[in-house]
């Protein structure tokens, strides 16, 4: 049963174990203990929506885990402070995505993001979970995940105009 339900999921558990922890290390003992968790709850597990199950071992043992620690080392910062170059217009859509200072806006924006936008990004347009998905994985309503993504979006866009790369918006 453990072959069949859980160890076709291990790739999922470790992308979003890696957004939760932003460590790999950390993520893999995280997708460790909740593999251990499973694997002892195995004969409880009904068969019905392994993913499900599998996010919801892998979210309690995160909290439990954050439980463990000092506060300062939850919220540790993560910030990178990198100077943003100058982006250069450009001719195409195309070549401002390849650009890097593209990827330099884009990661500033992120950098930017409050953590539970930030991971509900890293979830849903990074990892490619569904909302229900990342919506059991952060232990939240699916409306805060929908919320927490527009809103996070909205940061995204509004920054990269600011940096002068993609439509520039009146009235904003």
């Amino acid at each position: 049963m453990f072959d069949r339900y859980v160890v076709p999921e291990i790739p999922l558990l470790l992308r979003v174990a890696r957004s939760l922890t932003d460590q790999p290390a950390d993520a893999e003992d995280l997708v460790q203990d909740t593999l251990l968790r499973a694997y002892r709850g195995i004969t409880g597990f009904d068969g019905f929506y392994p993913r499900a199950w599998l996010l919801r071992i892998l979210h309690n043992t995160h909290v439990s885990r954050l439980r463990r620690r000092s506060p300062l080392l939850m919220f540790g910062p993560a910030d990178r402070d990198e100077g943003m170059s100058d982006p250069a217009p450009h001719g195409t859509p195309e070549s401002v995505v390849v650009d890097e200072s593209f990827d330099d806006a884009v990661e500033q924006a992120l950098g930017m993001l409050r953590q539970p936008n930030k991971k509900v990004i890293d979830l849903v347009d990074i990892e490619g979970l569904s909302y229900a998905e990342a919506a059991m994985a952060l232990d939240v309503p699916i409306g805060t995940v929908v919320s927490r993504l527009h809103r996070a979006r909205k940061q995204i866009r509004e920054h990269l105009v600011d940096q002068g790369i993609g439509p520039h918006r009146h009235g904003r």
